[in-house]
C-alpha cells in the first residue's frame, strides 16, 4: 500500500498507485474523476511527454505549449463523442472542480525507472472544445475533440482536502474572465474527403517538426515559393518575427517588399494576442503574417483585418499544408 499523499507539488513524480490513493481515482484512462455521492469533486487528467512517442505516431498527441495543454478527448478508435466521460472535462466550468494534470515522462517499458513516472503539471482551467479532423495512427481520417485547458503553474503547492477551494481562489483572482469558448475556432474547408485526406496527412508532418525546424522548413518553403533575403531569426529573440523575406519578381506588384512571419508550430489555437504581439513587432511598412499547423480563433481572425490598423495575413495548418501540395514542395 503506497504512503498516503496529502499534498501534491508542482513538479514532484509520482507513482499510478500514489495518484489513485491521494485523488480518490481510477487507476487506468486518460480522464480520471472523483465522485462523492454521485457529484464529481475532482478530475485526474493523465497525458504523456511528446518525447515518449515513437516517430511516426499519431502527431495529433496532447501538447504543453505556452501554459495551454491541447487534450485529445478518450476513444482511440473510430469517430469520438463529447458523451460520457469527455463530458466531465467541460463540466468543469459548471460545476467549479479542479482538474489536476499529470504527464508521464518515462514509458512503463522503462524498466531503469521505478514506479514514480508521473510528474504533476497543477491545476488546469477548461478553456474550449471544439471538432477536428485528423489522421490517426494508421492513416485514416476520423473526427476528433480537441479541450483547449489552461496550465497556472503559479499553485506549485495543492493540499488535496483543500483542492476545491484552492481551485476557486485562482479561478476569482484572474485579472480577467475570458469567455474562450465563445471564441469558436475556425476550423478547415475540403472540396472533398479525399482533399481533406491528401491535405491532413501533410498537416500531420508539419505537426512532427520541431518548432525550430518548423521555422527552418517556413524559409525553405518561401525560398522554393520565389521569396528572396529568406533568413530566419536568433531563437527565443525574435522579438515575435521568426522569418524575414523579400518578395521576389515574381510577385513584381510587391517586389522588394519586407514580409516577417511568425511561426506557430501549435496545436492549439492562435488568438487575438498573438496576432496584436507580431502587429507591435513589426519594422516601419513591413507586412506581417502568422503562419500555425493549428487554426486561428474568430478574436485572431478579426483582429488581422481591423479597419485602421495594419492587416496581418493568416495562415493555418491546413491552408499551409495546401500550398505545400500546390507548390510541389517535398517535406
Amino acid at each position: 500500500m503506497p504512503q498516503a499523499i496529502t499534498t501534491l507539488e508542482v513538479g514532484t513524480l509520482y507513482s499510478n498507485a500514489e495518484i489513485s490513493v491521494a485523488l480518490g481515482v481510477g487507476n487506468a484512462s486518460g480522464i480520471r474523476p472523483s465522485t462523492v455521492a454521485g457529484r464529481v469533486v475532482r478530475l485526474a487528467l493523465m497525458t504523456a511527454s511528446e518525447a515518449l512517442h515513437p516517430l511516426g505516431e499519431n502527431p495529433y498527441r496532447d501538447r504543453l505549449e505556452a501554459d495551454v495543454l491541447t487534450y485529445t478527448a478518450a476513444g482511440l478508435s473510430g469517430e469520438q463523442t463529447l458523451a460520457g466521460i469527455n463530458k466531465r472535462i467541460i463540466d468543469q466550468k459548471r460545476d467549479g472542480y479542479p482538474i489536476h494534470g499529470f504527464v508521464m515522462v518515462a514509458s512503463r517499458r522503462n524498466k531503469t525507472v521505478g514506479p514514480k513516472r508521473w510528474r504533476y503539471l497543477g491545476l488546469l482551467g477548461y478553456r474550449r472544445h471544439y471538432p477536428d479532423t485528423q489522421v490517426d495512427a494508421t492513416g485514416q481520417i476520423r473526427k476528433v475533440w480537441l479541450f483547449e485547458l489552461s496550465l497556472h503553474p503559479d499553485a506549485v503547492s495543492i493540499p488535496i482536502a483543500l483542492d476545491g477551494r484552492v481551485w476557486a481562489e485562482i479561478v476569482n483572482s484572474l485579472p480577467e474572465v475570458v469567455d474562450y469558448e465563445a471564441d469558436i475556432v475556425v476550423g478547415p474547408q475540403a472540396d472533398s474527403q479525399a482533399d481533406f485526406q491528401r491535405i491532413e496527412k501533410l498537416r500531420s508532418k508539419l505537426l512532427s517538426m520541431e518548432p525550430r525546424r518548423f521555422e527552418l522548413f517556413l524559409k525553405d518553403l518561401l525560398v522554393h515559393a520565389g521569396f528572396r533575403d529568406v533568413c530566419v531569426t536568433k531563437y527565443s529573440a525574435d522579438g515575435g518575427v521568426d522569418v524575414n523575406a523579400r518578395v521576389g519578381p515574381g510577385f513584381w506588384v510587391y517586389e522588394n517588399a519586407l514580409v516577417q512571419i511568425q511561426a506557430k508550430r501549435w496545436l492549439h489555437t492562435v488568438g487575438r494576442k498573438e496576432v496584436a504581439e507580431l502587429r507591435g513587432s513589426l519594422q516601419p511598412f513591413a507586412r506581417g503574417a502568422v503562419v500555425t499547423t493549428g487554426y486561428f480563433s474568430k478574436a485572431a481572425i478579426t483582429e488581422a483585418s481591423e479597419p485602421g490598423k495594419q492587416p496581418i495575413t493568416l495562415v493555418d495548418g491546413f491552408r499551409l499544408s495546401q500550398i505545400v501540395s500546390d507548390q510541389g514542395f517535398e517535406l
